[in-house]
């Protein structure tokens, strides 16, 4: 007797395709939000390992003004954002610092050019509660 019932069993694909596409897709995502997160925080780090951001950091960490109107300590508050571009001994900087304090929020803008060492054209802090800037370059 012959069974003319008999039906093929399904393929891998045809029994599992509806875990596997989302899964693939989920993994997909996952691998592009790591990618931009090491981009990101490489990124970050090296511009928090130049000598103009210690420099103008310290600066900003040393200056009564400031402590005063942001409170202490004085600490990075988010993405730091601009660009340092260096050469040897020669370079730019152009960054923008946001900070925070025990009494307040602020940015610090750096300009900058190294020939040797970093020259200083912009150091200023903006403070957001009172929208005042203070300039750490005058003396």
């Amino acid at each position: 007797m012959q069974n003319d019932h008999y039906q093929p069993q399904p393929n891998w694909w045809d029994r599992n395709w509806k875990w596997f596409v989302p899964t693939g897709c989920l993994s997909l995502l996952v691998i592009a939000g790591l990618f931009i997160a090491g981009l990101y925080f490489g990124i970050t780090s090296i511009m928090k390992d130049s000598d103009a951001y210690k420099e103008s950091m310290a600066a900003v960490q040393n200056n009564k003004l400031v402590i005063e109107k942001l409170g202490s300590p004085i600490e990075t508050d988010g993405m730091i954002s601009g660009n340092i571009n260096t050469t040897n001994n020669t370079g730019e900087c152009d960054l923008q610092i946001p900070l925070k304090g025990s009494k307040g929020k602020g940015t610090l803008f750096v300009v900058a050019e190294k020939r040797g060492k970093w020259k200083y054209s912009e150091l200023t802090v903006y403070i957001e509660k009172t929208e005042e800037e203070i300039d750490l370059l005058q003396k």
